[in-house]
């Protein structure tokens, strides 16, 4: 989600207590795979798409979100960690501010165009879905009326709309990430303080978030998140309380305040039982393995009854204590896979398949690079992509077609994007 320019470094910074970090080297694989992470997106937001049953989020706890938040925390701390050096503290957190005003604006459009799109659709009467219906998004329309009494209006809705606090599911990750920017300028000056004190604050904030797990240690107090409906206690989907830990685990990383792992065997052999053993307590692993591949049904089901018990832990909303797992467990395999600096990423040789591969891998990273603009368009393509389907009837040659046509259209947004950047209108110097 954070957007930078296209020059800057993606390796760790090395960095000492103090925070003031070094020269930085080239490195692939933030923008490969926060790039992987918007093709996902893409497929996952997508209304009756096959390809979401072969998404992360299908076959283990944590999924793309965590891919792009904690990539989004790297690219935050190469963006704006440098100009807190550089700077200073205030003018650090200016910029960190110009970053949330520009993310909010992004947010208040795609809402808006979004919710026209489904209008319009909806004002030709000829469809069988109301579309506006799809995303809930009837309230805003039409105001919410209990018993005959109007409990929220419109005009309820729209004050909520520009002030976070009606924020239906499909528009929620934007403002999480606001509130996690917002964060930052206070965990750089408790980094200035002492390292410990906080990494021990993000813990609590994060712990405090968990509602589920405030419960089992019988917590009389609601778990810290914002309203997300004006007319009822429904709060936002995504707890930016609980997804800063992934953040700002990604920012300390690339600030060098957490070294990189070691590329041990006992380490990469750790990783991937807990991947493997995640599966069968997965979303594939619940609905495929255990009943129809073992005949199993719900009721009684040990497995069933054991990934409810483990609910508090696993809650998207929440950033349950084992999605942190199973995703670190993901990234650490995935780090091992680029290999130093992301080499393996980079074709050797000079052959056709060398360069076709060389040739994927800058797409992605472009894709990746330009990651506000292609999430924001993404947002809207998926409705377009479920529209189109719902007209044409879904079949596995339309639907993959239609899945090619949106990523070529985020390939496209990206390059767009990267180039009116550069200014292409300036006049060069002679």
């Amino acid at each position: 989600m954070a957007v930078t320019d296209n020059t800057y470094s993606a390796a760790p910074v090395a960095a000492n207590a103090s925070g003031t970090s070094g020269v930085t080297t080239r490195d692939p694989r933030l923008d490969f795979y926060r790039g992987i992470a918007m093709f996902i997106i893409l497929f996952a937001h997508t209304p009756g798409n096959f390809f979401t049953s072969w998404i992360p989020a299908r076959w283990g706890f944590s999924d793309a979100t965590e891919i792009f938040v904690f990539c989004s925390g790297m690219a935050s701390a190469i963006a704006f960690g440098r100009t807190f050096d550089r700077a200073g503290w205030a003018l650090g957190t200016s910029r960190v501010a110009y970053r949330v005003w520009q993310v909010y604006w992004a947010h208040i459009g795609m809402f808006f165009f979004i919710a026209m799109m489904l209008a319009f659709w909806d004002s030709f009467g000829i469809f069988e879905k109301k579309y506006i219906g799809t995303l809930n998004l009837v309230p805003f329309f039409e105001g919410v009326t209990r018993a005959g009494e109007v409990v929220s209006t419109t005009a309820d809705q729209l004050v909520g709309i520009f002030t976070l606090t009606y924020v239906p599911n499909y528009f929620d990750i934007l403002p999480m990430y606001m509130v996690i920017l917002v964060m930052m300028p206070a965990v750089m000056a408790l980094s200035r303080v002492n390292i410990y004190l906080m990494f021990a604050v993000i813990a609590v904030v994060w712990l405090f978030a968990q509602e589920g797990v405030l419960a089992w240690f019988g917590a009389d107090a609601s778990a810290i998140n914002f309203p997300a409906e004006p007319w009822s206690k429904r709060e936002w989907f995504f707890n930016p309380f609980g997804w800063q830990l992934v953040f700002f685990t990604g920012f300390a990383f690339m600030r060098g305040w957490i070294p990189a792992p070691p590329v041990k065997m006992w380490l990469i052999i750790l990783a991937a039982v807990i991947v493997i053993a995640n599966i069968p307590l997965s979303n594939i692993g619940v609905r495929a393995v255990n009943r129809e591949w073992f005949g199993l049904v719900f009721d009684g089901n040990p497995v069933i009854e054991s990934r409810v018990a483990l609910k508090p832990l696993i809650s998207k909303s929440d950033f349950g204590l084992l999605r942190y797992v199973h995703f670190l467990s993901v990234a650490y395999l995935a780090w091992v896979a680029a290999g130093v600096g992301g080499h393996r990423l980079i074709a050797k040789g000079a052959g056709g398949l060398s360069k076709a591969w060389d040739w994927i891998v800058t797409i992605i990273m472009k894709v990746g690079q330009q990651s506000l603009a292609v999430f924001v368009f993404s947002m809207v393509f998926a409705r377009v992509l479920g529209f189109a389907y719902d007209q044409l009837e879904r079949s596995t040659l339309k639907v993959t077609i239609g899945n090619l046509i949106g990523c070529a259209m985020l390939v496209l947004v990206a390059y767009f994007v990267a180039y009116i950047k550069k200014q292409p209108w300036r006049a060069k110097p002679k």
